[in-house]
Formats: structure tokens, sequence, C-alpha cells
């Protein structure tokens, strides 16, 4: 007992040094941090042998998404981001500015090397399935850095492919290639798909794949809202 006390103890004085402070100066992550996911994830950071040292955890970045849909029918997906944690740490007006640079490729010669008056390549993608008539039917995405694609995509496979609800979809594991290593989300169901992978030549790494899906699709009579149990993201409507 006094040694997972400890531990945790380690956990949570590196989590206050890292993230608490005055919350009219500091935008303290509080519905983050309490989390039962981001919880259960600092969790299985304490082993038999003690860290010694622990670091903080990572209360993810800068990028959130949320879908609404009116009740007259407008609706609007929107990811929105400032890159690292708190953006380039510069505040003006109320809000941070953000450090979307670091999303150029330094290198020179690539379409996305840096230069005046460009916008860097962004992994954003917020989602809209409209039927043949043009109706709205589904809007999605998710924060993750370059792994949005995955998500999203996983999601619109759910729905679309697999008929799933929208939640369903969400709660799948999370999955996919970045051109490098296939990944599965560690602890999933999905591990039990790494022995056939390894067959068909895929380098499997187990990773933490912590998306944040937030959705709508349209159903009989209505609407149906979906929020990723990754994160602190609810589904809400009236």
């Amino acid at each position: 007992a006094l040694h997972y006390f400890s531990e945790a103890g380690r956990l949570a004085y590196a989590d206050r040094a890292r993230y608490l402070g005055d919350p009219a100066f500091v935008a303290v992550p509080v519905a983050r941090l309490l989390s039962p996911a981001y919880l259960s994830k600092r969790a299985r950071v304490i082993g038999e042998r003690s860290m010694r040292r622990a670091l903080p955890g990572d209360s993810e970045a800068g990028t959130s998404h949320f879908s609404i849909v009116e009740a007259n029918g407008d609706a609007v997906a929107m990811t929105t981001t400032v890159e690292s944690g708190f953006g380039s740490r510069i505040m003006v007006r109320g809000f941070l500015l953000n450090n979307e640079l670091t999303d150029f490729d330094f290198t020179p010669g690539g379409p996305n090397e840096v230069g005046p008056g460009k916008r860097p390549r962004s992994s954003m993608a917020p989602t809209m399935v409209f039927d043949a008539q043009g109706r709205l039917q589904l809007l999605v995405g998710s924060p993750g850095g370059s792994t949005i694609i995955n998500y999203v995509a996983k999601a619109l496979v759910g729905v679309l492919d697999w008929k799933l609800d929208i939640q369903q979809a969400i709660d799948l594991p999370n999955f996919g290639s970045r051109n490098g290593p296939t990944q599965i989300e560690r602890g999933s169901g999905y591990e039990a798909l790494v022995p056939a992978l390894t067959e068909r030549g895929h380098d499997v790494r187990l990773m933490e794949l912590e998306s944040g899906l937030h959705g709508i699709e349209r159903v009989p009579g209505g609407w149906r809202g979906g929020a990723d149990p990754r994160r602190e993201g609810v589904a809400q409507g009236r």
C-alpha cells in the first residue's frame, strides 16, 4: 500500500508542478486532469518498481472539435487549434496566438516548405456527409494531430460501411497507419488481430491513441450525438 500511495503521489505532484497555477492567468485543464480516461492512463504508469521521479502527464495540446446542429437545420463541424499547449505562449486581447508554423516542413524543397504568405499543411478534418438530395446526414471531427485523419476515417467507415450508430463508431478501437508502423490502440480488443496483421507483413505498434471524436447523425425524427469516451467530450441535445 505504501508503494502504490507513494507512486500515485509522484504522479500527482508532477502534474501539480506542470499544470496548476492561478486560473486568472493560467488555463488549468481541470476537466482533462480529472477525466476517467486521463486518470486511467496515469494509473497504468505505476508498476511494481518505483519510478523514482515522475514526469507530468500529457494533458493534450491545443486542439478541440465540436459538432452542432440547430433546430432549423443549420449545422457546423469545427476543429480549432493553437497547435501546442498554450500555442506560441503569446497572448493578445485575451486569447493565445497559435504556433502553427511548426506544421511546416523545415527541410527545403517540398510542397510544405516554409514560405511567405503560405499556410502550413494541417490534418484537421471537420467533415459533413450529405445524401443524394443534399440533406445533411452526418457531422464528425476530432483533435489528435496527424492521427486526426485516421480517427475521422474510422468513424466514417463505422457509420457508412459497417452500419453502426455514431456512438458505436466512435467507441471502436483506434487503428491505422501514417505511412509507417501500423498502430493499434493499446488495451483494445484489436490487440487480438496483431498476429494476423504481422503475418501479412505489418510492423504493428500498440499505442495510446486517444482520439476526441465528436459527431452527430440524422435518425428518424431527429438527430443522435456521440462523444469520445477517451476524452472529456459529451453529447447533449434538447
